[in-house]
């Protein structure tokens, strides 16, 4: 193994501590005699471990060396994956060599294990080829990149040749893009001691917009701006702005479940972290998808000056933003920037002489959001629809409609008022209550 993978040009692991390449290692000491069989066995079983510990986190199942490989070769940010993600199949001499590197995979997948195994008394890699995982809740895997995974390795094993190897792979990387911001919907920013990563968010809420009930002009106009962003046309960065509970955060995040399919990704994002803003740009502005940089919950208060960094980055700076990033953020706060009674008049009491000029340039960072709109409390009428549409989806719910309006209503005055989550929270306590009556 180890022999066959010096010959890989492409996909040649830099760090060389790979499951694979450790394998390859163990297997060259095996044909050198270079190691007992009672280590080998051990070092054999430290790579199990982490190839087992891979397909639980990613939800691989019946040839987890088919499905480890293929993980391999999608996740492989590298200038030739790169390339095919943003223009598809191209002339060129590289591909040769990615010819050559696919030869290596397709023969690494009928890779015989049976002599090391016979030897050292093992079946672990046998075993692996033929897996039955435990069925698992979604919450608990990235059923996304499972699905994907499995699907391209299978396609790899019915492959007669590298040239079958190349056509699956690069069809892949047209598709869905290469590395991790091809496999995910979502991603956060995590800040570190020096500097920041983003990371994927793996289990993100299957949410649809069909799920909000009502707010369709507002979901209306949500959706026309990001088909517009997809489709490479002008959009605009939107705010959404209103009371709290009405849909505002679950409208984004349906919006990038309806869109992900079409290139669109989102990127959450903390106003603590706004000092990264222009390096997360930096990261992604080449990469052949659109990104929404997602800011849920935004405010500031007087003392606060992050919105600089934001007002920078949507309009104004040296930079000009990329054209496949927009910013869609969330706020209860119509204007963002907390507003008192001592900025609406020019006067010298807190040492600003011009305190209009300095409430203006607060208020300007809205108008930087080509496209607000207001999600408001529902009315009473229009909070009875919402429970009566939730409580519909539920068949375990069966209170008459009389008597689940008035408890609705009970249900609002002691829980935050009437709201489209007030709504939800009310039939998930019905269906809590449903439950323990049939247990």
């Amino acid at each position: 193994m180890y022999r066959k993978l010096s010959e890989l040009i492409i996909y040649r692991d830099p760090k060389g501590d790979s499951i694979l390449w450790e394998l390859g290692h163990i297997f060259e000491d095996f044909h050198t005699s270079a190691d007992t069989h009672e280590h080998l066995r051990a070092r054999v079983y430290v790579q199990v471990r982490r190839l087992l510990e891979l397909a639980t986190k990613y939800g691989f199942d019946n040839n987890l060396w088919h499905n480890y490989l293929t993980f391999l070769l999608i996740t492989d940010e590298n200038p030739f994956s790169l390339t095919y993600e943003k223009a598809g199949k191209q002339e060129g001499t590289v591909n040769r060599f990615a010819l050559n590197d696919f030869r290596v995979f397709r023969d690494l997948f009928d890779f015989d294990f049976a002599p090391l195994e016979t030897e050292l008394g093992i079946d672990c890699f046998s075993t692996l080829s033929d897996y039955h995982a435990i069925a698992k809740r979604e919450q608990i895997y990235n059923k996304n990149v499972s699905e994907k995974v499995r699907a391209l390795s299978k396609r790899i094993e019915q492959a007669q040749n590298a040239e079958a190897v190349f056509d699956a792979v690069t069809d892949f990387y047209l598709a869905y893009g290469v590395g991790m911001f091809g496999l995910n919907k979502a991603f956060r920013v995590v800040s570190e001691e020096h500097g920041f990563s983003v990371c994927p968010i793996t289990n993100m809420e299957p949410i649809c917009l069909e799920d909000l009930i009502g707010y369709d002009l507002q979901k209306q106009r949500l959706i026309e701006n990001t088909e517009a962003f997809v489709s490479g046309r002008g959009a605009n960065n939107v705010l959404l702005y209103g009371d709290s509970g009405t849909g505002k955060s679950t409208s984004i995040k349906a919006i990038v479940n309806r869109y992900y399919d079409q290139g669109l990704r989102m990127i959450e994002i903390y106003k603590h972290q706004f000092c990264h803003l222009s390096h997360v740009i930096s990261l992604i502005k080449n990469r052949n998808y659109r990104f929404i940089i997602y800011m849920d919950d935004l405010s500031f208060e007087e003392q606060e000056i992050e919105y600089k960094y934001l007002k920078a980055i949507i309009e104004g700076g040296v930079e000009t933003k990329p054209d496949n990033v927009l910013i869609y953020a969330t706020s209860n706060r119509r204007h963002l920037i907390k507003e008192t009674w001592k900025d609406r008049t020019d006067s010298e009491i807190n040492g600003d002489i011009h305190r209009s000029e300095t409430i203006e340039e607060k208020l300007s960072l809205v108008n930087r959001f080509g496209l607000s709109i207001g999600y408001f409390k529902p009315s009473h009428p229009e909070f009875d629809h919402i429970v009566l549409s939730l409580a519909a989806r539920y068949p375990e719910i069966t209170l008459p409609e009389e008597q689940l309006l008035a408890e609705a209503h009970a249900w609002e005055l002691r829980n935050g008022g009437i709201s489209g989550r007030t709504a939800q929270q009310f039939v998930n306590h019905l269906r809590g209550k449903a439950r323990n009556n049939h247990q």
